[in-house]
Order: structure tokens, then sequence, then C-alpha cells
């Protein structure tokens, strides 16, 4: 791949000669560049193309990266990596040792704050702009938020509090959803060109200083604010400015003549400002544009005709028995509710959708209002299955606490992603789970190790009388084990079950992890040992803790397995057990170890951990010599 602008271009200063043409020139092969890359190496497309001509225009209006660009999420921020002197590294986005996928603090300065999760910008950027006040640093700020980030309450939060403390702020809505009405015509370009010019700010702003704050200048804004807000945007500018923002847009933020123009006015400005742009989520590469959700993250394609490679699996996904065991219950029970923070597709909950759409929430990226709508649901007499990838599940940690275990209410919290996630790295990984919800009152925590036991688990938590029931559950495929031809039963709570016999050593664990402890066992024994008992223990709390004292009572050593933290899950809690009843037994743990795991294949995180088959062979060798 050639491009006559984009290989010259190794750092934003190179772009700062260029006329608006050159700059659409760039945009375009910045656009055809991605596509390439992301063609032979998966990664999120659509929104980055989407924000091309907006990125562009921010590292070309401001001083990058002594001006500081916060990111929100980071699946728009592909444009940004190119043009920050890692283009040749782009070719390796996702990859172990590569590019990650988001914005990263240590990867690059010109990425100011780390971004995986969402609604944190504005936040991050007002830190910055407080920091730059109290510092005498004079940086310009701008916050870039979108993809839905803004409906996080941490977004809100943000903004309350930076309207309030009058700071220097630019916040960018990047507005790609396409159901919404473009405000576009003379009467709205005018009034956008007047409200951002510096003639009319420096003349408003002497007025202002000079009525001071008396009634009279608070009545003259409020009329005059009305007035524009209800001209330019009714509905959207209204909300902003109640949070003291001026408010400026809607922008087409694929014009980059209009990007940079604005951009520009809005630069030398001060206060809390906000400006709304609208893109085009897939921008540019038409079946993007046409399927944005699909196209969010394509998998591999051809980047000519756009036909994606369709993976073939080996088995059922966990999110898609997850949706149709769902479906099945539904159909049984109408109490039954399904409850998503804006991750329909990914929990594998279209179908549930499509078939109780008076029984489906799709509450957006607000997953503490997710809990506590799902334990008010509860408290109202229905079944909520409210599901959460782990990793973001973190967010709603109190409101697991004090709305639903505290009032012990049945909710079904199902952790989708739970373990390690693959190429999307450290802000994705579900490891803190059981650890951080062991701890909790009235909590019950499950883990099923294939397709039958998810089923058995999910029909348990609809008849499961009490506080919260947790089922966590893995990325990707499951065993391959039948589950759609067995009837769902109920799972005796803090019950686990011997799968294999064995002597000498013995293997408690949690999840997938059980069969390829089996695998590991089988290997064992074919080097001539005895083969060790593997446990599949299907509850971390409560704990089956006859079969810790079956195994002390048998073995020397016992061995736990979690595809989770590896301090406070499994191996905490049987550490903690036979430390409390003087177990005579040596404990060895295989986990996710005390560091943050970085982005590889999802069986290449495992090995790193030792949670593979080979890495568990490993373990009992080792302990099998010390024996």
């Amino acid at each position: 791949m050639t491009y006559a602008i984009l290989d010259k271009v190794n750092v934003p200063s190179d772009i700062k000669h260029l006329s608006i043409n050159e700059l659409s020139t760039l945009c375009a092969e910045i656009r055809d560049y991605m596509v390439n890359c992301c063609a032979v190496n998966p990664g999120h497309l659509a929104s980055s193309l989407g924000a091309v001509e907006l990125i562009v225009g921010l590292h070309y209006v401001f001083d990058t990266p002594d001006d500081k660009i916060v990111f929100d999420v980071g699946h728009q921020a592909y444009a940004h990596k190119i043009l920050t002197g890692r283009r040749e590294a782009f070719k390796d986005n996702r990859k172990k040792d590569g590019l990650s996928g988001f914005p990263r603090m240590a990867e690059s300065p010109y990425d100011a704050f780390g971004a995986g999760h969402s609604s944190t910008s504005i936040s991050a950027a007002l830190g910055f702009a407080e920091a730059s006040r109290i510092l005498g640093q004079h940086r310009k700020i701008v916050a870039l938020i979108g993809d839905g980030a803004m409906t996080g309450g941490l977004a809100l939060e943000g903004l309350n509090n930076a309207g309030a403390s009058k700071a220097d702020l630019l916040v960018i809505l990047n507005d790609n959803d396409q159901s919404i009405d473009r405000n576009i015509g003379g009467m709205h370009n005018y009034l956008l060109k007047i409200t951002t010019d510096p003639t009319y700010n420096k003349i408003k702003s002497s007025i202002w200083n000079r009525l001071g704050d008396t009634k009279i200048r608070q009545k003259i804004q409020k009329l005059t604010r009305n007035t524009k807000t209800n001209i330019v945007d009714s509905s959207t500018g209204m909300v902003f400015e109640a949070f003291g923002f001026r408010y400026f847009g809607p922008v087409d933020g694929n014009d980059i003549g209009q990007v940079v123009s604005t951009l520009t006015r809005l630069r030398d400005m001060h206060g809390p400002r906000l400006l709304h742009v609208h893109t085009v989520k897939g921008k540019g590469f038409a079946p993007a544009e046409a399927d944005p959700t699909t196209w969010h993250a394509p998998g591999k394609f051809d980047p000519v005709t756009g036909k994606r490679e369709h993976k073939q699996y080996p088995a059922a996904r966990y999110q898609d028995v997850f949706g149709k065991v769902l479906c099945e219950l539904a159909r049984e029970d109408s109490r039954v509710i399904g409850i998503t923070p804006a991750m329909a597709t990914g929990s594998g909950m279209t179908g549930f959708a499509k078939e109780f759409p008076n029984r489906f929430f799709d509450v957006g990226i607000e997953e503490e209002h997710a809990v506590t709508f799902s334990a008010g649901l509860a408290a109202g007499g229905l079944r909520p299955f409210c599901n959460i990838y782990s990793s973001f599940a973190q967010r709603a940690y109190d409101q697991i606490i004090h709305d639903a275990a505290l009032q012990s209410l049945p909710v079904a919290l199902c952790l989708d992603r739970a373990g390690l996630v693959g190429e999307d790295g450290a802000t994705h990984n579900g490891c803190f789970d059981m650890a951080s919800l062991r701890c909790i009152p009235n909590v019950s925590i499950c883990a099923p190790s294939d397709e039958p036991s998810l089923k058995h688990m999910m029909y348990t938590a609809l008849h499961h009388e009490g506080g919260p029931i947790v089922i966590r559950y893995p990325r990707g495929c499951g065993e391959g084990h039948d589950w759609e031809g067995i009837h769902p039963e109920i799972i005796p709570e803090g019950k686990g079950v011997l799968v294999k016999e064995g002597e000498g050593i013995a293997v408690l664990a949690l999840g997938p992890a059980v069969w390829r402890a089996v695998e590991a066992a089988g290997l064992f024994a074919e080097e001539g040992h005895p083969s060790p008992y593997i446990y599949d223990m299907r509850w971390l709390k409560p704990l089956d803790t006859a079969i810790i004292d079956e195994a002390a009572s048998r073995c020397r050593t016992i061995v736990t397995i979690e595809e989770g933290s590896i301090k406070g899950g499994l191996y905490g809690a049987v550490t903690e057990y036979a430390a409390q009843r003087g177990l005579n037994v040596e404990i060895r743990g295989i986990g996710i170890p005390d560091i943050f795991i970085g982005q590889d294949s999802q069986s290449g995180q495992r090995a790193a951990c030792s949670l593979d088959t080979g890495g568990i062979l490993g373990v009992l060798r080792e302990v099998s010599s010390k024996n």
C-alpha cells in the first residue's frame, strides 16, 4: 500500500501545512489503509471509520501531545494511532506485543489517557484541565466522547462537575447514531458561524462582564440561551446548557473543512463548551455504512468486496447457549426478563429480544442502572436475568452489594466473557469477579464447565430463592457436549461432583478448566504417574467443603484451577478453609496471577497463566516430583 500524503505523515505536525483539499485526500487514504489492515488483522472498524475527519481535524488544529485529546472507549481512535507515529505498527494492532486496540498511556505520549471502558473521557479531561490551570500550563484539553458512552452515569457526573467548575474544557460529542436526524440548512450553518465567531464571543463576554452578576444579566442570558438553543437544537442543546456548557452544533463531522473551521473557532474560546458532531459510522466503506453493528468488529473480510470470512465454530458459543436457554425458560415462565447494557448481540440476546420484546430491556451503557433496575424487577415479583460482561460488571459493584445482595433479591447476574478474552487485552479480561463478589453476603456464585451445566445453572437460578446468583462463563466455544436435547435440572447449591477417580493428587477446578484438567490427567497417566482425582466444584460460593475434606483425607496435595484472579477466588477459598480446619495438605493454585494480562489470543493468554492443558500438566509434574 502506497499513499501520496499518508506515507509522508509520521507525526501530527506533518499535517499542519496541508490544505483542506489535501486533508480530505489524507482522510480518504487513512480510511483505505485502515480497511486494508483490519481486513487481515481484525479490529473495531466502523466507529474508527466514522471519526477520521474528526481526528485529523483535532490534530490539525491542536498542538498535540502538549494539548491533550482524551478518548472515550477507544473504538474510534484508529486514525489517531495511524497519525501519531504508529502507522506501520498498526498492522499488528491487538496482537501479542503489538499495539493495544485502545489508547494506552505507556504506548505513546499522544495517548493522553487510557481508554477501554466507557464514559471516562470527560472526568479525565476535567482532571487534565484543572491540572493545567493549577500548574499554569495553558494547555488545551479536549474530550472526545461517542459510541453510546454519553449515556453512562460517569459521563453525566463529569459534565455536571465540569460545568459547575467552569473549567476550560472542550467536549466533543461524536454522534454516529444514524437514527438521529441531522440539523442542516442555511439557518443552522449561519447560527453555527455566529456562535463560534471570535468577535461575537469577545463582544458577548464584554457585555456579560459589564453587567456583572445581576438579575438583569441573568434574565438576558436566560432569554438569549433559550432563543438560541431552541433554534439550533431544541432538545439536545438545552440539556447540555443546563449542565453549564455552551452548546455548539450539530456539525457534519465528515466534512473536514467544517470540522477544521469549527475547531479553530472553539479552540481559543474559554470555559466549558460542547461541540455536537454528527458522523456516519462506517463512513467510506459501503458495507460498514449499511450495517454498522456487524461492522463494529467484523472479523476478517475482503477489503474490495466486503465479503466477511465467516468463522466456523467447533461447538456452540456460550453466549448463544445462554440466549437460547433464556428463550426456553421464558416460554415456560412468564416472569423471566432479559436485561443487557448495550450488549444484546454479544450476549446472545437478539433472539430473546425478537421473541419477547415486552420482556427485553437494553438499557444502554449503564451497568449500574442495569443491576438496580434488575433488583427492582425482582422486588416486583419477576425473575430478571441481567447479562453483563464480567469486566464491565466492575462498574456496578455497589449496586450488586447495596441493591441486590443486601435486600436478598433473586437477580440472576450472568457474567459473560469471564476469564481471559484474547485480543481486547487487559481492559476487557474478566479476572476479578470471583475475588470481588465472593466476600458479599447473600451472593451465590457458580461456574459451568460446559454447555449442559450452563443450562442447568440458568434453570437453577430461575428457581433460586434468596439473594443474587452469579453465573460466570467464558468467551468463546463450549466443549461440544449435547445441551439442546437435555431437560434442565436444579443443581444442588454448594455441591460439586467427582469427574475422574485417581490417587495422590486432587484437582479442584471451576469452569471449563475442568476438561483441560481431565486432558492433562490423561497425559500425566501416560507418562507413568498415577492419575489425579478431578473434581468439578461447580460452586465457588457456597463452597463444597465436603470435597475439600475428602481430598485432604485421600491426597497429599490439592491443586485448584480457576480462570480468575488467583488471589481471592477458589484458591483463596480453599486455603482459607484448610487453614481454619487445620488440614494437613499442600495446596497449589493455578489461575490468573497478580498482574494485568496483555493482549494475545485466548490460547496464548491461557498458556501464559498455565491454564491450558500443557500448563496444568507441568504443574502436575512439579507437584509429583516434590511428593
